[in-house]
């Protein structure tokens, strides 16, 4: 099994999370350090500094209603970074990212298998969001946000946008580039004042206050896994 798959199953942490260890030379395999691409099999003695991987803690799935102003990082230098926000007493990580000025609706687990799934952005998972703008939306806007906006030197995907009222919209992406909505609508003269996550796939923020979270429940998990599965 490949080391990065290896690590991400213990539930360490995820397979980009275990890149940056082997680059860095914090992994070994049989006291010789990791290479990208090593394969581990049956008795061979993997650590991390040195030390060995902790035992798997029970799965951890829960979802917060991040508010603005925490960053959606594990690295105990940053300020306000996520984990600490979050205090739980299991190793937990985020699923994605949320930026810094925005709030809502963010995954957070320990099940690395899952984060890798949920990160191949090909499979076109839904995620939506209320934003509030400076000024007010019209259909052009409307028409232009769904089509496709040039940003990044690419278009984005075509997407599903619904006005609410004068200033604010609901947009359904399926792909996440760097802050997305918001180089979205400055390319089409707007500006973003405030950006709020309210669903991923089938996890909705509702009924969480900003800067709690809950466990996901069963059913929620048995359906968010129905999904991946079936992305096979």
């Amino acid at each position: 099994m490949r080391i990065n798959k290896y690590i991400s199953e213990t539930g360490y942490c995820s397979r980009r999370a275990t890149d940056r260890l082997i680059a860095s030379g914090r992994i070994t395999i049989n006291d010789v350090i990791c290479e990208p691409g090593d394969d581990v099999v049956d008795g061979d003695t993997v650590l991390i500094d040195g030390q060995p991987i902790p035992n798997r803690e029970e799965p951890v799935y829960i979802a917060l209603n991040k508010p603005i102003g925490i960053t959606c990082t594990a690295a105990p230098q940053v300020k306000g970074n996520i984990i600490e926000f979050v205090n739980h007493p299991s190793r937990i990580f985020a699923i994605g990212r949320l930026d810094k000025a925005s709030e809502g609706l963010i995954l957070l687990t320990n099940d690395g298998d899952i984060v890798n799934k949920m990160m191949r952005s090909e499979h076109g998972h839904e995620k939506e969001y209320v934003v509030n703008v400076d000024k007010p939306v019209t259909d052009q806007f409307i028409e232009e946000m769904s089509n496709g906006v040039d940003i990044l030197n690419v278009t984005t995907k075509p997407c599903k946008v619904f006005q609410m009222n004068e200033c604010e919209f609901r947009i359904i992406l399926t792909q996440g580039l760097n802050l997305q909505i918001r180089r979205m609508c400055k390319a089409l003269g707007y500006r973003v004042l405030r950006l709020e996550r309210i669903r991923i796939m089938n996890i909705s923020l509702e009924g969480i206050e900003q800067g709690q979270w809950r466990d996901l429940t069963q059913e929620e998990l048995k359906m968010l896994h129905e999904q991946l599965d079936s992305e096979k």
